[in-house]
């Protein structure tokens, strides 16, 4: 995950619509399933599948009232967590 790109994607949210980004999650979710798809694309789907949740995420603790700061970094320690 990349903090850039789901800051960046939060901001599109805020600024349209998260109905966008799911439609979008199901279309790459889709295209996962695809026997023509190549390896290495199969993990640039996923990275950007990854992100796309990070920001629903990130968002969903910013409409809780964190500021979009703090909504970043308590989901990164979320995140971070979870790998230990």
């Amino acid at each position: 995950m990349r903090l850039p790109l789901i800051k960046h994607i939060t901001q599109f949210i805020a600024e349209n619509d998260a109905d966008f980004v799911n439609e979008t999650l199901e279309t790459l979710e889709n295209l996962t399933e695809s026997s023509a798809i190549k390896d290495e694309e199969l993990d640039v789907l996923g990275e950007m599948i990854s992100n796309l949740y990070g920001a629903l995420e990130v968002q969903k603790l910013i409409e809780e009232g964190h500021t979009q700061k703090e909504a970043l970094n308590a989901f990164m320690k979320r995140v971070q967590d979870s790998i230990n």
